[in-house]
């Protein structure tokens, strides 16, 4: 039955970013390691917004699989760089974690983090902490935190 449910919800952000994948916009594909650890897809949604989203497996006590999707707001003249851009990021969404032999948790994510895009090669690399606030089944807080790398095709 779980195995049911993250089958559809991989469907539903493969869909997600299928249709992103058509923007003109970019869309950058990689890998997000640290907790979660995975593969993550960021696309362009309007200048200096972004969605990101991450099929992941969590490392913690209890193996799970994890997924989010948030909205990000980037600061790209925040911080001044030689070449590239670096931005600082932050925003909101949403994750549910599937876990084994037990509920699911669904939250709320509100990653804050830093971006590096460089100039004249198709990578960024982030670093980002993610407070959480879980819902279903009850309240819980908790924090996530990662390095990630992106390819992007433009």
């Amino acid at each position: 039955m779980q195995m049911r449910r993250a089958g559809l919800a991989i469907l539903a952000v493969l869909v997600v970013c299928g249709s992103a994948a058509a923007q003109d916009s970019g869309l950058g594909l990689g890998v997000i390691l640290g907790e979660p650890t995975g593969l993550t897809v960021k696309w362009w949604v309007g200048r200096g917004a972004a969605m990101d989203a991450a099929a992941a497996w969590s490392l913690e006590k209890r193996s799970s699989f994890h997924l989010h999707v948030d909205y990000l707001l980037h600061n790209l003249s925040l911080f001044k760089v030689e070449t590239g851009r670096l931005a600082l990021y932050y925003g909101m969404g949403g994750r549910i974690k599937f876990r084994e032999d037990d509920d699911e948790k669904v939250g709320l994510r509100i990653p804050v983090g830093m971006d590096y895009l460089f100039a004249g090669a198709p990578f960024d690399v982030f670093l980002e902490i993610v407070p959480l606030v879980d819902l279903i089944p009850g309240t819980d807080f908790d924090m996530n935190g990662s390095v990630g790398i992106r390819y992007w095709f433009r």
